[in-house]
Formats: structure tokens, C-alpha cells, sequence
């Protein structure tokens, strides 16, 4: 994709916004957006910038491969010129970072890519893929994310020296050096997968241990860079249970599917990405490990993937004190559905 006229424009309105402002403290965050999807096209950053949210979560997109070239570091320029809701501070911009999946477009992905369910994994596959992505999403595989090559792709970058347009060497450090203000990281939940769980147990590792571990190795290489560095864990709250060690590693939990959910990979028109109830027990289960996180003083982000029912979902999330994102499971936009109290853009 072509993006040099997208740069130009955005390098130009850059040039003319205001003097710097603070970034909104985490703990005075009101509302939030999640876009992972087609962050790079014409149109997309105004938006993101122009809107009232106080919290972006965006995808880092140049380490996918079809975007390698793309701009991050300006784009993140250009995000933090942008006011949060209290119209005083700007707003905070986090990386999405995938770090129980391994995703077969990202920059690191050398081997094949077919792998059929049932059958035997490819022979020049590494050992750390462990099974496929059990909600559907394709291209994306659970990993035994304390396996020491999948620890240096994310985190340590000591076999992958910069090359190219490529000048970081790990999904981490990709993100430090593109100025987010810390890392929104997805698949915490990897370490109570069956597969990744039977992996652990043979390789004589406790998954739990090993993904509060790996989180915090990630918060102090953010923090050696950015004092003010975030980490938000999405999903997997149960991990807290009995471990109070995870606390001190999360700045923050966020929260799929509490109240309802949708199918993966569909379009952003398609019914099926949205509006699909959650099953109740989920909700209570997931409800009381939440309950756990706001005990300690960590703020709670959802995301329901609802339309119909976003009005009341916002009702509900904001009663239990969360701040809440409605959308579609596409993600590729921001929502149609924005919370009644977000602030109107001046």
C-alpha cells in the first residue's frame, strides 16, 4: 500500500497543532477506544485524534508485514496532540501486543503458513506453537510463551537485529521506540489453554508463574525506557487468583465479551460480530475476578462486542465502576455505539 500522501498530510498537520499537554493519569480515565484494523488508512488517525476518548488502543501495524513501511512513530505524534474529554490533558496511546499468540503476518513469521486442524503441526513450525486459536481467528496460534525463542521475538530481540525499514528488533521494543505510552497485551490467558497447559507441565514450567513472569519482564523493560510506562493485561483475570505478584506487574485489566460477544473474523457490517449473549456463568465468574483487580485500585476496561445493547451495557459497567468500549469484533473502526457521556468534540 501506497502510504506517502497519507504521511505528507499528517506530517503537515503535526506541524501546526498546540504546545505540548500532559497525558491523562490512568486512574482519571473516563473512556476509551480499540481499533485494530486498517489504522493506516486516510481518514482513520484524524478520527482517532479528533475524538473525546481518553485512552486509545491502537494496532502498532508496521509489524505487519504489508505495512512495513508505514509510519508508526508519527502516527503516535500525531495521536498525543489529541485532547482527552477533560479537554486539558491529551490523550494516552497503547500498543496492542499479542503476547500469548503467535501471528502468522507479522514480521517475525518465516515458516509455512498451512496447518490444518487435525493434522500433524508443520515440520518447520518452531516448538513453541502449541495449537490453533480456539475462538476462531485465523492465523493466530497459542504459544508456550516461556519458551525462550518466543520470548526474544516479543521482548529481547537478541536474534533479530533491525534491518531495513525494520529498526526494532522485538515487538516490544518496537513499540518503546515508536513512543507509545505503554503496551495493551492480549492473551494473557494462554497460560490456563489446555494445549499450552499440557506443554507447560511437560517442559516442567507452571504457566501461571511463567505468565506473570513474562508480563513483568515486559513492564521493566518498558520502565528502563519510560518511567511512566503502562501495562494493561486484556482478559485472563483469573490469573490473579492466590497470586497478588500480578498486581505489581499490571497497571490496569481490560475485559472482553463480559456481557456479550461475537464471531471472528467478519466484516464490520456482518450481525455476526456483534450481539451474541455471553453465557451467564462467564459473566459472574469473570465479574468476581474483576471485583479482585478494583480491591487492589487497578481500573477495569470492558469491551462488549454489542450494538443493540450498548446503552445498556454502558449503564451497567459504568454502575460497577469500569470504563466501558461497545464495538465489533472487527475492530477495525471506531464505534457507532460511543458512551452517552462521552464529550462532544469542540
Amino acid at each position: 500500500m501506497e502510504l506517502a500522501p497519507f504521511l505528507l498530510v499528517l506530517l503537515a498537520q503535526t506541524q501546526t497543532v498546540p504546545a505540548k499537554r500532559e497525558p491523562i493519569e490512568l486512574a482519571k480515565v473516563r473512556s476509551w477506544a480499540y481499533q485494530l484494523q486498517r489504522v493506516e488508512e486516510n481518514g482513520s488517525v484524524e478520527a482517532l485524534a479528533g475524538s473525546k476518548y481518553d485512552l486509545l488502543v491502537l494496532e502498532p501495524t508496521r509489524t505487519h508485514k504489508d505495512h512495513a513501511g508505514f509510519d508508526t512513530k508519527k502516527l503516535v505524534e500525531r495521536l498525543k496532540t489529541g485532547v482527552a474529554g477533560d479537554g486539558e490533558h491529551r490523550k494516552l496511546v497503547l500498543a496492542y501486543v499479542d503476547i500469548g499468540e503467535a501471528e502468522d503476518e507479522r514480521w517475525y513469521w518465516t515458516w509455512s503458513k498451512e496447518w490444518k486442524k487435525g493434522d500433524p503441526r508443520p515440520a518447520d513450525w518452531p516448538a513453541f506453537i502449541a495449537t490453533h486459536d480456539p475462538d476462531g481467528w485465523e492465523g493466530d496460534y497459542p504459544v508456550a510463551f516461556w519458551d525462550e525463542a518466543w520470548k526474544d521475538i516479543v521482548l529481547h530481540g537478541r536474534k533479530h537485529p533491525a534491518a531495513g525499514s525494520r529498526d526494532f528488533t522485538s515487538v516490544i521494543d518496537e513499540a518503546i521506540r515508536d513512543g507509545f505510552d505503554g503496551v495493551y497485551l492480549d492473551w494473557v490467558e494462554a497460560w490456563e489453554n489446555e494445549e499450552v497447559s499440557a506443554a507447560a507441565k511437560k517442559a516442567g514450567k507452571d504457566p501461571a508463574k511463567e505468565m506473570i513472569a513474562f508480563i513483568s519482564e515486559i513492564r521493566d523493560a518498558g520502565r528502563a525506557k519510560n518511567p511512566g510506562f503502562l501495562v494493561i493485561q486484556q482478559n485472563g483475570s483469573s490469573l490473579l487468583h492466590g497470586r497478588p505478584e500480578l498486581l505489581r506487574a499490571v497497571d490496569a485489566i481490560a475485559q472482553e465479551d463480559l456481557w456479550y460477544t461475537g464471531d471472528a473474523n467478519v466484516e464490520w457490517s456482518d450481525p455476526k460480530g456483534h450481539d451474541r449473549k455471553q453465557e451467564s456463568d462467564f459473566t459472574k465468574g469473570t465479574l468476581a475476578a474483576l471485583a479482585e483487580f478494583q480491591k487492589a485500585g487497578k481500573p477495569v476496561l470492558t469491551v462488549d462486542y454489542t450494538v443493540k445493547h450498548a446503552k445498556e451495557v454502558y449503564a451497567r459497567a459504568r454502575d460497577l465502576g469500569f470504563v466501558p468500549y461497545c464495538s465489533r469484533t472487527s475492530l477495525e473502526k471506531l464505534t457507532t455505539t460511543p458512551p452517552p457521556d462521552l464529550p462532544e468534540k469542540k
